[in-house]
């Protein structure tokens, strides 16, 4: 899933190519202005195809124009793109008018529910990758070195140290987002009388049953109209979120617990028995908080998520709790959304940046290109 053209510290040696089996890509040629967001808006796409770019900043070009071999192309982005695809198909690039998540999530879907569903894809690509270079640690038991540019153990240590705390800094705050803003939102909605007779009348129209309330059904006159059939609220939606709530409060031990073991070993003696059993120890600690997250993420997107479209958020709406996430995910969005981004596929990270670009200020969305392309 993840995209390896920004050149990952985190390689490892096996995922390193003989140098004679390696082609030399082909190279393509950009001209345009530096600070124009269309420019970077296909520089950041050109990061994901498997070419050579060279970019020429050029204020004579109020278009981006690409020159590759005899052809010249200048136009919108869309333009740009859809030829870019064309020439490079593998991976494509054009973000598809619809999608499945569980059987329900397409075009109607709320903006921040994508958002959502692509930032699990890049933790759980991250958590993945942090256990297969934990593992690749315990195998070499700090007695030999791996991929080269990762210098003495030590140096591994510190480096793998730092890309776990910018995973953690990603998942603090998309936890946070999630307490904050989407629960929220759910939790208004159903206040607002008869609403969660529509969210659980969606539900049964698009899941088929609603296992996860346990089936039960009663006549409530507290939150709706007397005499509607409906699903028991407490043991519902607050239920759900509650429960989302704890598992955060759940994974916060483990996720400290394994930066603390990161700084440990890197102080203890590398190859010694101790170091060996603690690296071992460390491997099992990511192997479960990756599994954790795998089934947190799945009970949100099966069970939690399609209640945010039946909320029926207009276009405004929506734009304002696009905002409202990446106020509360500011790092992720500043100086870590080169590292976020790398969590996911060329598809996945072009969408995403689509759905920001669509509902954000371009002033933002320039800022965020710019920690991407420069």
């Amino acid at each position: 899933m993840g995209n390896t053209c920004f050149g990952d510290a985190s390689k490892s040696t096996a995922e390193i190519a003989p140098s004679e089996l390696v082609k030399p890509p082909p190279t393509i040629k950009l001209y345009g202005q530096p600070d124009s967001f269309a420019t970077s808006h296909i520089r950041l796409a050109l990061l994901y195809k498997p070419v050579t770019l060279q970019f020429v900043p050029s204020d004579a070009h109020p278009n981006p124009t690409l020159i590759y071999k005899s052809e010249v192309v200048s136009g919108s982005v869309e333009d740009i793109l859809r030829y870019l695809d064309a020439k490079f198909p593998d991976p494509p690039l054009s973000v598809a008018a619809s999608g499945s998540i569980w059987g329900w999530c397409g075009e109607a879907t709320p903006v921040v529910v994508w958002v959502v569903v692509l930032q699990h894809r890049s933790v759980s690509w991250h958590l993945e990758r942090m256990v297969k270079w934990a593992e690749d640690m315990a195998a070499r038991g700090g007695k030999a070195m791996g991929d080269p540019s990762m210098g003495s153990p030590r140096m591994e240590v510190k480096k793998f140290g730092k890309s776990y705390s910018q995973l953690l800094q990603v998942m603090l705050e998309h936890a946070q987002m999630e307490e904050t803003v989407l629960f929220q939102i759910l939790e208004s909605a159903d206040r607002v009388g008869g609403k969660i007779f529509q969210i659980y009348r969606y539900l049964d129209r698009v899941v088929g049953s609603l296992m996860f309330l346990e089936g039960e059904k009663e006549h409530n006159t507290g939150n709706m109209v007397t005499g509607k059939e409906c699903y028991s609220f407490p043991k519902g939606l607050l239920g759900l979120c509650k429960s989302a709530n704890e598992e955060h409060a759940r994974h916060l031990p483990i996720m400290n617990g394994i930066k603390e073991e990161i700084k440990t070993i890197g102080v203890m003696n590398a190859g010694s028995p101790d170091y060996q059993e603690v690296l071992i120890n460390l491997t099992s600690r990511l192997k479960r908080l990756k599994e954790d997250c795998r089934k947190h993420f799945e009970e949100e997107e099966r069970e939690l998520l399609p209640l945010m479209e039946a909320t029926e958020l207009n276009k405004k709406q929506q734009e304002k709790v696009l905002q409202q996430s990446l106020d509360v995910m500011r790092e992720t969005h500043s100086h870590l959304f080169r590292f976020f981004m790398e969590g996911l596929g060329p598809q996945d990270a072009m969408h995403y940046f689509d759905l920001i670009k669509r509902y954000c200020d371009n002033v933002r969305v320039s800022l965020m290109l710019h920690m991407m392309v420069d």
